[in-house]
C-alpha cells in the first residue's frame, strides 16, 4: 500500500494537507483479523428544525455553500441521516403529527409542519446526494398518548388501544414521507427510553417496549411498511438503578430475548450511556446491525478539547461494532441554545449572517469525507490502536483516522509507511495499492 494523502487538524491549523516526515522511533499500527464483519452504512447528522431555521438566516450563497459542504459526495458526504418524528429538543417548539385528543383513528394526522422544516431539509440534502439513507425517531408520542398527557417526560400509556394507535402513527409517518419522495429505511420506536426531561421525552420500560414491538409495531410494519426495518432504540439510559450505565438486561435484552419481538428487529441504536451496552449486544446478537444514533453534544462552547472527545467517541463506537455514526446538530446559531434552554455544540455556527466552521466539523470530516458506503470496518492492533480506527473501501483504499493526544510529534508506521503526527492533532491517512 502507498500513502497518497495525509490531512491533519490541530487547534491552530484546520484540515491541512501534506505528508509529515517522521522522526524518532515509530509506534506500529497493525491490521488484525476482524472478529465480526461490519459493512459501513455511513456518517450523518440529525435534520432538526433549529438547524434549517439557522440556515434560512443566511444569504442564498452561504446557505447553499454549507449544504454543499455537508452533503455533496465529494465534500463531507454525509449519507446516513436522522429525522425526528414530531418535535425533538431542537425543534422550534412542541408539535406532533396528531394532537387531537383521543384520535385513535388518526383522522387528523398530518406532516404539514414537516414540509416547512424537516422534510424540506431532507429534500435539500437529497438534491445534493440522492443516495442518502434516512432513519427516523420520535422523541415523544402525541401528548394524549402519555401519562400525564404532556409532551415533556411522562410514560407511554400501556393500554392496547393506545399502543395500537401509536404503532399506526409511526407507520403512517414513514409512509407519508415516502409519498413525499423521502424514503426511511430504519424506524426506531422511541428516542432515549430512559430520559425524563423538560423537552419532548417519554419513558418506556423494557417490558412495555417488548410488548409494543411484538404485538403492535412489528406486525403493523411487516404488513404496511415492509421496506422499513425496525431498529430497537434509541437506547441511552441508566434504568431503574440510576447512574449505573446502560442496563443492558433492563432494555435491550428484555426485548430481544422474546422470540416474538426479536423476529421483527433488524438493528439496535445506542447513544450516550447506552454505549456501555454495545459490547454485550454485539457479542450476544452479532447478526444484527448496530448504529450510533446521536453524538454527545457538549455545551455550546465548541472547544478543541470537546472535539477530541468526539473523536474518542467515534473510535469507541466504531471499534465496538457499529456500522453507522450520526452527529447531532450540523448547524446552530452561535451559542447553540435550544428552545428549552440547553446549549449544545454543532459542526457549524451562524451569527449575524456570518458562518463559522467549528472544530467538530473538521474532526468529523476526517472520517466522513474519505469512507465510502459499503466499506469494511478494520480491526487495529498496536500501541496507538486505542487512538485510531480504520476502514477499507470497496475500491481497496484504506482510510486510517488517528489522534495524537501528546504535546509532541508522534511517529507511527502503518501499511508499510512511516509518518509523523503533529502534536495534539487528528489525522487522516489514505492508502492505495
Amino acid at each position: 500500500m502507498k500513502l497518497i494523502r495525509q490531512i491533519s487538524t490541530t487547534r491552530e491549523l484546520l484540515f491541512s494537507e501534506g505528508v509529515r516526515a517522521a522522526s524518532g522511533e515509530a509506534s506500529e499500527l497493525v491490521l488484525l483479523p476482524c472478529e465480526r464483519e461490519v459493512i459501513w452504512k455511513g456518517f450523518g447528522v440529525c435534520l432538526n428544525e433549529i438547524c434549517i431555521d439557522a440556515l434560512d438566516t443566511l444569504s442564498e450563497r452561504d446557505r447553499a455553500y454549507i449544504l454543499d459542504e455537508l452533503f455533496l459526495p465529494d465534500r463531507m458526504n454525509l449519507n446516513f441521516c436522522r429525522l425526528p418524528i414530531g418535535a425533538n429538543d431542537y425543534a422550534l417548539g412542541w408539535y406532533s403529527c396528531d394532537e387531537t385528543d383521543g384520535d385513535y383513528a388518526l383522522s387528523d394526522f398530518s406532516i404539514d409542519r414537516d414540509k416547512k422544516y424537516v422534510l424540506r431539509f431532507a429534500r435539500e440534502a437529497l438534491s445534493r446526494n440522492p443516495e442518502i439513507e434516512f432513519f427516523a425517531s420520535p422523541w415523544s408520542p402525541p401528548s394524549w398518548m402519555k401519562t400525564p398527557p404532556r409532551y415533556a417526560g411522562g410514560h407511554i400509556r400501556e393500554d392496547e388501544e393506545t399502543l395500537s394507535a401509536y404503532a399506526d402513527y409511526l407507520v403512517r409517518f414513514v409512509n407519508a414521507y415516502r409519498e413525499e419522495g423521502v424514503r426511511i429505511s430504519l424506524l426506531t420506536p422511541q428516542n432515549e427510553w430512559a430520559s425524563d426531561n423538560n423537552y419532548p421525552t417519554c419513558l418506556w420500560s423494557g417490558e412495555t417496549m417488548r410488548r409494543f414491538v411484538a404485538d403492535f409495531l412489528g406486525p403493523k410494519m411487516e404488513a404496511d411498511a415492509p421496506e422499513v426495518s425496525l431498529c430497537l432504540g434509541t437506547i441511552n439510559g441508566t434504568g431503574t438503578l440510576g447512574g449505573f450505565g446502560s442496563r443492558y438486561n433492563e432494555y435491550t435484552q428484555a426485548v430481544l430475548d422474546d422470540p416474538r419481538a426479536y423476529r421483527y428487529v433488524r438493528a439496535v441504536a445506542y447513544q450516550w450511556e447506552g454505549r456501555r451496552a454495545l459490547r454485550p449486544s454485539v457479542e450476544s446478537y452479532p447478526e444484527l446491525f448496530y448504529l450510533q444514533s446521536e453524538n454527545e453534544c457538549g455545551d455550546g462552547s465548541n472547544s478543541w478539547e470537546y472535539a477530541n472527545y468526539v473523536f474518542e467517541l467515534m473510535r469507541e463506537y466504531i471499534s465496538g461494532g457499529v456500522g453507522a455514526y450520526v452527529y447531532w446538530n450540523p448547524v446552530l446559531p452561535a451559542g447553540g441554545e435550544s428552545t428549552w434552554g440547553w446549549k449544545q455544540n454543532s459542526m457549524i455556527t451562524v451569527s449575524g449572517g456570518k458562518v463559522r466552521f467549528e472544530y467538530e466539523y473538521f474532526v468529523f470530516r476526517h472520517a466522513a469525507a474519505f469512507v465510502q458506503r459499503g466499506a469494511r470496518v478494520l480491526r487495529l492492533g498496536g500501541r496507538m490502536s486505542g487512538n485510531a480506527f480504520a476502514f477499507q473501501n470497496a475500491d481497496g483504499s484504506i482510510v486510517l483516522a488517528v489522534q495524537n493526544p501528546f504535546a509532541y510529534e508522534k511517529a507511527i508506521s502503518f501499511c508499510g509507511e512511516v509518518v509523523s503526527l503533529a502534536p495534539q492533532s487528528i489525522t487522516s491517512l489514505v492508502f492505495k495499492t
